[in-house]
């Protein structure tokens, strides 16, 4: 069924100070009908709320209405706000207000819009919808463009999913942000600098809802959802903050191109000498796991027994550890070449030498365990292979010259690990 709109505008709104009663200004500005859509710009609803402030410390007033920062590029912020949308500044506005000053965001978008609704309906006996709006940037996009961040009496999303096309495919994706689209809409007639801050949108009374609804929450998505949740550098450092040893997966299996993702970030770290000192060997088959452990749990028994003269209680206690690696779906056993490194007659200068290269392994297996927190698994690095490597190099079939460093357990956690609290820098840094 086609359809016809019609956006007007409200005209003859004036400066808006606080107290000002919205609703009646509304109604004296346009003749309403039920099954409007009332759009209202955001900053007259802050003026009206007394959201204004002066500006001493813009980056101040961005802090306080900020719950996490997304992204960071200078001095501009990508932030997450009380409210839960992400946006430029918080909302923090220097736009249409007096020199010297700034706004913020209402402070409930919803509730604001609820209250203009309940006040047209008192004042003209109409049922209409009411959105708040504000400008955004978006992610891939160039230009701004109007968003609902406050919605009463509107269904904000459509959903698609289980209908069926005109070529009769089923629709299993689509949402479609009626909100978002109707504030856009209405945005062309208000536009950002000819004092007309309100718009109605009118020819589309199935959008309306008899109650004032959930506002504009089904149309923000949850963290756990949003897969561009950071910018670049605020992914690496969340990255960096998620990688944590993990001792208990999930039975589910591992994306084998995660691991070649991974190993792909691992090989570009520092190397002397401009070598490429890593090896990485890759365990994905159950069988390959259990030859492999195996052999070593056989070699770490004897050498605690013959070596250590350890008794098979004491030998248990410590072997068991060896279980995180049992239980992981997937293993990664890092190796260290020397190919390329020097060759020093005196002890001194080849022992530097090789912790060169012992370095830049570890370096390189920090990339791995970042990169693969980054794709959701957790990981703990074990130096057992370490201890016996001449067996580890046996059952993998290795060169002679590679040297196993440890092992790496992959797989998803199988509880969601505890936060971790910050740590400070000042502790472990001398400033000379």
């Amino acid at each position: 069924m086609s359809r016809s709109l019609s956006i007007l505008p409200v005209l003859g709104m004036p400066e808006i100070e606080q107290g000002a009663d919205l609703g009646e200004l509304i109604v004296k500005g346009l003749e309403l009908r039920s099954g409007d859509v009332v759009v209202v710009t955001s900053k007259i609803v802050s003026k009206a709320e007394g959201r204004l402030m002066r500006a001493d410390d813009r980056e101040a007033a961005i802090d306080a209405e900020a719950v996490r920062v997304v992204a960071r590029r200078g001095r501009t912020r990508i932030v997450q706000n009380r409210q839960g949308l992400v946006m430029a500044a918080a909302g923090v506005d220097a736009s249409n207000t007096a020199p010297g000053t700034i706004l913020l965001l209402p402070l409930d978008p919803d509730g604001s819009a609820r209250r203009i609704r309940a006040r047209i309906q008192e004042l003209t006996g109409h049922q209409v919808g009411v959105l708040i709006t504000d400008t955004f940037g978006r992610p891939w996009r160039n230009g701004l463009t109007d968003v609902a961040i406050g919605a009463a009496g509107v269904s904000v999303v459509e959903d698609h999913r289980g209908r069926t096309d005109s070529h009769g495919n089923e629709l299993a994706l689509t949402v479609t942000a009626t909100a978002d689209e109707l504030a856009a809409a209405a945005d062309l007639v208000k536009g950002k600098a000819t004092g007309t801050p309100v718009a109605v949108v009118r020819g589309l009374p199935e959008a309306l809802t008899e109650a004032d609804g959930a506002g504009v929450s089904p149309l923000i998505r949850s963290l756990e959802d949003d897969m561009f949740r950071y910018g670049t550098s605020e992914a690496m450092r969340a990255a960096v903050t998620m990688r944590r040893t993990v001792r208990e997966f999930s039975t589910e299996p591992v994306h084998p191109q995660a691991i070649r993702r991974a190993v792909a970030a691992a090989v570009t770290a520092p190397a002397p000498h401009h070598t490429m000192p890593w090896r990485f060997v890759l365990l994905e088959t159950a069988q390959a796991r259990t030859a492999l452990l195996d052999a070593m749990l056989a070699a770490w028994q004897r050498d605690l027994r013959e070596l250590d003269g350890w008794d098979e209680a004491r030998i248990a206690r410590r072997t068991a550890r060896g279980d995180v690696l049992r239980n992981a779906p997937y293993l990664v056993v890092p190796c260290l070449v020397m190919a390329g490194s020097h060759d020093y007659p005196d002890a001194r200068r080849a022992g530097a030498e090789r912790e060169m290269f012992t370095v830049a392994i570890g370096a390189a297996v920090q990339n791995l365990l970042v990169t693969l927190a980054g794709e959701g698994y957790g990981t703990a690095w074990v130096s057992s292979t370490m201890f016996c490597r001449d067996t580890v190099r046996e059952v993998l079939e290795l060169p002679a010259g590679w040297d196993p460093m440890g092992a790496v357990a992959v797989g998803r956690p199988a509880a969601v690990p505890q936060d971790r609290p910050e740590r400070a820098a000042d502790p472990f840094i001398t400033v000379r």
